[in-house]
């Protein structure tokens, strides 16, 4: 058995072989390292621009709420399926979340309630939404990065939002 790290959450995976994407934040495998070699972005604190501080709690705000929201969703929802894929979305979203919070150098705030709806047809669709949204924010807000680790950050949330959109659309 061996150790793998993601360097975009700071993570350990243990396994034989380095896993398809991060099981903790969902990042790609390129971002999944040897642990002996691995170099966490959150273990390397960076002088923040304003534009970089302002995009991280915007993705703060965001992936809290998507948190919340899809906490709600795997509340609502009539197959244990959905409701595990929701919960596992949620606490990806989280981890996201947390990962902002290290960048900033700051501790993640109390998460809210989310609100949905009672079907799932209209949760795929807000679903859908919200991770179009994250993805085009995340892209632009990698452009705009300055610093190295925010850049990588952002880059990696882009692909794994995305992810969740063909996650989705498996469902309709």
């Amino acid at each position: 058995m061996k150790t793998y790290i993601c360097e975009i959450c700071g993570d350990a995976y243990l396994g034989e072989e380095r896993p398809s994407e991060c099981p903790f934040c969902g990042s790609r495998q390129a971002f999944i390292k040897d642990g002996k070699v691995a170099s966490p972005i959150t273990l390397a604190p960076e002088e923040l621009s304003e534009i970089s501080k302002k995009n991280l709690e915007k993705t703060l705000e965001l992936e809290i709420h998507a948190n919340a929201v899809y906490l709600c969703m795997a509340e609502k929802t009539k197959t244990y399926e959905i409701k595990a894929m929701y919960k596992r979305l949620a606490k990806v979203e989280l981890e996201h979340a947390n990962i902002a919070c290290k960048l900033m150098q700051s501790y993640l705030p109390q998460v809210g309630e989310g609100f949905c709806a009672e079907e799932d047809a209209s949760n795929f669709a807000e679903t859908i939404k919200l991770e179009e949204n994250a993805t085009a924010l995340y892209v632009q807000f990698a452009r705009e990065a300055t610093e190295k680790n925010v850049k990588i950050f952002f880059t990696a949330l882009s692909q794994v939002e995305a992810d969740h959109i063909k996650l989705i659309k498996n469902y309709l």
